[in-house]
C-alpha cells in the first residue's frame, strides 16, 4: 500500500469527544453525491476513521443530508452511504459512514491498521 502522510489528529479537547473511532490525518480521493443529485462532488478527505471522514468544501452541505459516495484506498474503490453530521461555513463537512458496499468496511479497517503500524 502507498503510505500517505498520516498521523493521529491533534484536537483541543474542549468537550468530550463523541467519536467511537480514532481518526487520522490522511488525504484520500473521495466522490460524494448528495441524495437526489447525480452531480458528483470530488475532493480529498482531510481526515479519515472507521466511523467517517471530513471533507473541505467552500460551500458545505447542510447537516442531515444523506449522501452516497466512493473513496479510493490505493487501487480499491470503497462505496458507502453516509450522513452529513457537521457543517463549518466556508470550510467543510463531517460525514458519518452509515453502511459500506461489499467488502468496503474490511478494506477500510485493513487500510487504517496498515497506516498506523
Amino acid at each position: 500500500m502507498n503510505l500517505p502522510h498520516c498521523q493521529p489528529l491533534a484536537v483541543a479537547q474542549l468537550k468530550p469527544d463523541r467519536r467511537g473511532h480514532p481518526r487520522y490525518t490522511v488525504q484520500v480521493q473521495i466522490e460524494v453525491h448528495p441524495d437526489g443529485s447525480e452531480v458528483p462532488i470530488r475532493m480529498e478527505t482531510t481526515d479519515l476513521s472507521r466511523g467517517g471522514c471530513y471533507i473541505q468544501l467552500p460551500i458545505p452541505l447542510s447537516v442531515g443530508i444523506r449522501v452516497r459516495g466512493t473513496f479510493w484506498l490505493d487501487d480499491s474503490a470503497v462505496g458507502f452511504r453516509g450522513l452529513i453530521v457537521t457543517r463549518h461555513p466556508e470550510y467543510g463537512n463531517g460525514i458519518m459512514f452509515l453502511e459500506f458496499e461489499g467488502q468496503g468496511e474490511q478494506l477500510l479497517q485493513r487500510y487504517l491498521a496498515f497506516i498506523t503500524t
